[in-house]
């Protein structure tokens, strides 16, 4: 339904609760039907009218601060724009129909900013709940910290104090949920930002794949990245990962990446792009102990040269179901050494049809667990896989690696069917 052919003022009159709005003068410029009927009043008696020249405080009791508190309340809510959760309130309220009589009342507000264009607070909403009933189905009146005397037993107030508190934490685990679900959007888009798109991925019969680990926010300090070389039907393909989780790891981790996709592009090779990249690692906050391995390929000769730092070994399936992890050219993470040296490469040749699989740790280590174990569980799931698609067989490594119950680290997968 378009939101024009929604009456609105027939929603706020028909609200289930007691809700009305106030300006920032404390004047009331509306009250639905539920608020009018539950505290005896009529429209002309509310609406226009100065908040407590409707609702004053109990004359006859000279501590009443019912008054006070709520207007402490309003001003608050006016001052920082945020939603405030009112303590249990006794507000007593004069009878519509015996004027000089007041009835003793208990109530819980809670009071919310309502936002004009420019972002400024053009009204309060005060929404209230009247709990009289429970108070007084516990059996006597409620206790003396609202300022209007009275008696209960101890219990009984707490139960009192413990339903309103309830109703406090229920507000703020609506904020919370709220506060997550921007902090996860702003992640997903970070994300999308740092990693290459899966068309930038599609053509070179790649499949990729990142998990982060359970209960993050869906980005992480893992990441991959695919580059078309200039010279040759050449391409790098490289996997590294930052120490930590979440948003702070994520910023690191797209300054890595962007870093080395610009080294690979002119470096003569991958440990000439290593090596680039280990000085501006030098000058990144958070960029301490990350690993990378960066693999060139080069479809016309058949080749890959490989250099790391620090990264588990790429592994390559060749088509027969031979297997090689590529770890003849492995050196200390990134930023170890105080005074950077030429890093070491190697170069293997493959078969056309053979399997090239990047990865980060995340995928084989365990806790309490030998990495060789986890190194061997790889390597029997792609040879056992090889033959399928590399989508299907990305699938098919993360269903037989990933614990069920969700990753405990951040993972990373590349497999290139070369």
């Amino acid at each position: 339904m378009d939101d024009s052919a929604i009456d609105y003022a027939a929603v706020f009159q028909a609200l289930p609760g007691m809700v009305a709005l106030i300006t920032p003068a404390l004047v009331y410029a509306d009250a639905n039907e539920e608020f009018l009927r539950v505290s005896g009043r009529r429209r002309d008696q509310v609406v226009g009218r100065h908040l407590f020249e409707v609702f004053p405080d109990n004359p006859e009791n000279p501590g009443a601060s019912g008054m006070r508190n709520l207007e402490a309340s309003l001003r608050r809510v006016m001052a920082t724009g945020e939603r405030d959760a009112m303590a249990l309130q006794r507000y007593d309220v004069e009878s519509p129909d015996r004027p000089g009589e007041w009835e003793e009342r208990y109530w819980s507000p809670v009071n919310a900013p309502v936002r004009g264009p420019d972002g400024a607070v053009v009204l309060l909403l005060h929404r209230v709940e009247e709990v009289t009933e429970l108070i007084r189905a516990r059996g006597g009146r409620a206790n003396d910290r609202t300022g209007n005397g009275g008696s209960i037993s101890r219990g009984q107030g707490l139960e009192a104090e413990l339903y309103t508190r309830a109703r406090e934490l229920q507000e703020l685990n609506d904020r919370l949920r709220l506060a997550h679900a921007r902090e996860r959007e702003v992640a997903l888009a970070l994300q999308e930002a740092m990693l290459p798109a899966r068309r930038q991925v599609g053509h070179h019969r790649a499949a990729v794949r990142y998990r982060p680990a359970a209960g993050s926010l869906n980005v992480c300090g893992d990441w991959y990245d695919l580059v078309d070389l200039v010279g040759g039907n050449r391409i790098a393909v490289s996997v590294g990962d930052v120490v930590g989780h979440g948003l702070a790891a994520a910023g690191v981790m797209g300054q890595l990446r962007s870093a080395l996709s610009a080294a690979s592009r002119v470096a003569a090779g991958p440990a000439q792009a290593l090596d680039v990249l280990g000085r501006y690692a030098h000058v990144v906050d958070g960029a301490e102990s990350a690993t990378v391995v960066t693999t060139f390929i080069d479809r016309d000769h058949h080749t890959i040269t490989y250099s790391s730092a620090g990264h588990p070994p790429p592994v390559l399936v060749h088509p027969d179901g031979r297997l090689e992890f590529l770890d003849r050219a492995t050196d200390p993470p990134l930023d170890a050494r105080p005074d950077p040296r030429p890093r070491p490469q190697a170069v293997t040749p493959y078969t056309p049809g053979a399997l090239l699989t990047l990865y980060t740790d995340g995928l084989v280590e365990r806790r309490r667990e030998d990495i060789d174990t986890g190194l061997a569980r790889l390597a029997d799931s792609l040879t056992r896989h090889r033959d399928a698609d590399p989508e299907e067989l990305a699938d098919a490594v993360l269903l037989e690696l990933l614990p069920h119950g969700g990753a405990t680290d951040d993972t990373a997968l590349v497999i290139v069917r070369l």
